[in-house]
């Protein structure tokens, strides 16, 4: 019979397991909000299996077109929106970020189940870690998870943040990033062009440390409009290194490399589009002219101003500047991808600095028709953002201090077994 000591030391070790095996709880930045705004925001999403374009953007229910312009994937690829993408491939998808109950998240999204779908496997695969079952289960009201009809359309409530368009002053666009196993806040960092002490800020993080499961907003320079509030396109911004589609594929945007100046341009996507002339002149949408001059160089530019009522804005503006323009440099395009390279990626390149581009028009012929198929700290100088908890499992490799812990246990177990035979 086990004494009472050997009880205490059992205990003892049952107490360590349980510490060991206990779930962790990931985390998720959130962003507290007031008003009925909503703002461009970006998910950082990896395809669970082989996906059409249009497959990818009917599962966020967004635009093919905007898929692909912004991850800087050539649009004038012939049926585009059925190339095949390859599972495991990283993408950046575009959603409008809304204030509901108070904080920052994106609701535009609905999921019609399918046979066999469970409320975890819809959560952790088919939207790879962005929402949690719970998740799905609160936004939906749904009593007995286990219970899941065929057919139904599900509330996919997805992370986001706005945090005013900017960071540090300057305009951005916030990309949720889901933490894998393989990686570091610095790595993070490196890989978004942008440092450890913003993350750290944005996120208001203690400390570097993160786990496979956080979701992390991740701030990405952008171009930023200024077109009027009524015009639909409202509030456009485009992260560095990409493009973005407007005016219904009329218009083509894109932002960098280089600097932080949206460049708009006929997109020769579309057959019916109003007219892209700058009145009282001979310069269409994207058309820039100069002359150099004593007194510097005078440059004349056809700009866009929004898309109101079914029309293209466009304005024209002189000016006087130190010195007259280089040729307009385009982001560079890849096609679209049919594998995935090692350590591939086609997150926007956030690095206005860089001075690398193309200078020629972007391939861009016709635009394919639209498809469709089935803790609370505010850190100083930044954002207002705080980390909520989600329920995930983590697994013993998660834990630095995993294989003393396991050990010192197995050793307990041992002494125990053998105190008691005695």
């Amino acid at each position: 019979m086990p004494t009472q000591e050997q009880h205490l030391l059992l205990s003892v070790v049952a107490g360590l397991l349980l510490l060991f095996f206990h779930p962790a709880t990931s985390k998720s930045t959130i962003e507290p909000c007031s008003n009925s705004d909503t703002c461009p925001a970006i998910l950082g999403y990896t395809l669970y299996t082989d996906l059409k374009v249009s497959e990818v953007a009917s599962l966020f229910q967004i635009d093919p077109i905007s898929l692909l312009t912004l991850n800087s994937i050539d649009i004038s690829y012939p049926d585009v929106e059925n190339h095949i993408l390859p599972a495991g491939l990283p993408l950046d998808v575009p959603v409008p970020c809304s204030c509901v109950d108070g904080i920052r998240k994106s609701v535009s999204t609905r999921y019609k189940t399918r046979p066999s779908d469970t409320l975890t496997l819809i959560a952790d695969t088919v939207y790879a870690g962005l929402v949690s079952a719970d998740q799905l289960r609160e936004a939906n009201s749904i009593s007995d998870p286990s219970v899941l009809d065929v057919g139904v359309s599900l509330v996919v409530p997805l992370p986001c943040t706005c945090f005013n368009g900017t960071d540090n002053g300057l305009p951005a666009v916030y990309l949720s990033y889901v933490v894998t196993a393989d990686d570091s806040l610095a790595g993070i960092a490196r890989r978004y062009t942008t440092t450890v002490t913003d993350l750290m800020n944005v996120n208001a993080m203690g400390s570097g440390a993160i786990q496979a499961g956080d979701i992390l907003a991740v701030p990405l320079p952008a171009c930023a409009s200024r077109f009027p509030k009524f015009a639909s396109d409202y509030g456009l911004m485009v992260p560095n290194g990409s493009y973005a589609i407007t005016a219904s594929h009329c218009v083509q945007c894109s932002c960098g490399p280089g600097n932080l100046n949206l460049y708009c341009m006929p997109a020769s996507l579309a057959v019916s589009c109003s007219s892209m002339q700058c009145k009282n002149s001979g310069l269409m949408l994207g058309n820039v002219t100069w002359k150099q001059s004593a007194a510097g160089c005078s440059v004349t530019s056809c700009t866009y101003g929004g898309f109101v009522n079914g029309s293209i804005v466009t304005t024209l503006s002189t000016s006087l500047q130190p010195r007259c323009p280089g040729p307009q440099l385009f982001p560079p395009l890849v096609a679209p991808p049919s594998f995935v390279a090692k350590h591939s990626t086609f997150a926007p390149a956030p690095a206005p600095e860089s001075q690398g581009g193309i200078a020629a028009t972007p391939l861009s012929s016709t635009v394919p028709s639209t498809g469709s198929l089935p803790g609370l700290v505010t850190p100083a100088n930044g954002p207002a953002g705080s980390a909520s908890g989600v329920s995930s499992a983590r697994s013993i490799t998660d834990t630095p201090n995993a294989l003393p812990i396991l050990l010192i246990s197995l050793w307990l177990v041992n002494f125990v077994m053998h105190y008691s035979s005695l």
